[in-house]
């Protein structure tokens, strides 16, 4: 009986090597992603580490297409690990060159208010921001022109509510979200007005203060975040603030936050109130005869 000699095709060292770089960016990336949402070490390390790891992604791919051309024109094997290296290398960097498109279309800004002329202010929040963090206090008249001209449609938020249910509708909505509720001050009404100048005037009108610290979804990346609500003349006007507390660009996370701040607010605003039920009415001459 004749054996067939099988010869097995050498393996090309590029599709190896290119399966093994696309491994560890994935394992590198992965670790910075858990550094970065853990806070265990400090932004600047844990995002450097994250950039390697992406170049070692795109390193990756450009391998794997060499190891593609070689394995067309020799006949070598290796397509499974060029092809397992192209996907890992493109599935890492998808999502960097998605925030790159949108980098490109939107202004370098990180923060973003409802009114630029007189942004609410960040109190607590202040006094936990890190050193390096960006400034707190609001950028000013050029970055106030450049949200407008991106995201026209950040705008105040005129509710005919009063002060109080603007308030907690805001409270609710933040505990759904499940943000970290740092400071909250409800609003205060003024109280009646006192002719006799000699006497102690009464305490003026306080606006409704909420601080809270929000994450982004992926990198978890702290952003603080602040609302006032001001009694008005016909009810409460709702005022939202978001802020990056790191890098010169939000790439439309803040905008994108305020606006489904303000839009859920008002869902809340607009549900029935629920009336409390009558309390059962008793039949006569049952359970309320008088004691003699």
């Amino acid at each position: 009986m004749r054996r067939r000699s099988f010869t097995e095709r050498p393996i090309s060292r590029l599709a190896i090597w290119a399966r093994r770089i696309a491994l560890f960016s994935f394992a590198a990336t992965l670790i910075a992603v858990i550094l970065v949402r853990s806070g265990a070490l400090d932004i600047v390390p844990a995002l450097s580490t994250l950039a390697g790891a992406l170049v070692l992604a795109c390193v990756a791919i450009l391998l794997a297409f060499g190891a593609g051309i070689v394995i067309w024109r020799e006949g070598v094997g290796g397509g499974r690990y060029a092809a397992t290296a192209f996907a890992i290398g493109l599935a890492l960097i998808a999502y960097p060159a998605y925030l790159g498109t949108k980098a490109y279309r939107l202004p370098a800004i990180y923060d973003i208010s409802t009114d630029p002329i007189d942004p609410p202010r960040f109190d607590a929040i202040a006094r936990l921001r890190p050193r390096d963090a960006n400034p707190i206090a609001y950028a000013g008249l050029y970055a106030a022109e450049l949200q407008h001209a991106a995201y026209s449609d950040i705008e105040p938020d005129d509710t005919n509510s009063t002060p109080q249910e603007a308030y907690d509708a805001a409270m609710k909505v933040i505990t759904k979200r499940r943000w970290r509720v740092v400071d909250a001050r409800p609003p205060q009404a003024a109280g009646p007005r006192i002719i006799d100048t000699r006497a102690p005037q009464s305490a003026s009108a306080r606006d409704g203060i909420i601080e809270a610290i929000a994450r982004t979804p992926i990198l978890g990346f702290r952003d603080d975040v602040v609302v006032r609500v001001r009694p008005t003349s016909d009810g409460a006007r709702i005022d939202v603030r978001s802020a990056s507390r790191y890098g010169r660009h939000d790439f439309g996370t803040n905008a994108t936050r305020v606006r489904n701040l303000i839009d859920d607010i008002d869902d809340v605003l607009a549900l029935p109130v629920k009336k409390p039920a009558p309390p059962p009415v008793q039949a006569a001459g049952k359970g309320n005869s008088a004691k003699r």
